[in-house]
């Protein structure tokens, strides 16, 4: 999931809202990321896709951790 499309069919679990892609601003080991992801913007809560987060994400972490 990662289109304005997809993020108009979700809610967001904490307080209702519709969810709208914006950037998020991601840290690791230092290193500073931006990410545009499904989020709520009456209370912050961001979407990390299954797919993200055991894809993209561990893969990136793995890269930066072996340097």
């Amino acid at each position: 999931m990662s289109g304005p499309e997809e993020a108009k069919e979700w809610s967001c679990a904490a307080c209702g809202g519709a969810l709208e892609i914006v950037k998020v601003g991601f840290t690791y080991m230092k290193g500073n990321f931006e990410v545009d992801l499904p989020a709520c913007r009456g209370c912050g809560l961001v979407l990390v896709s299954e797919e993200l987060a055991t894809g993209k994400m561990a893969d990136a972490e793995r890269i930066l951790e072996d340097k």
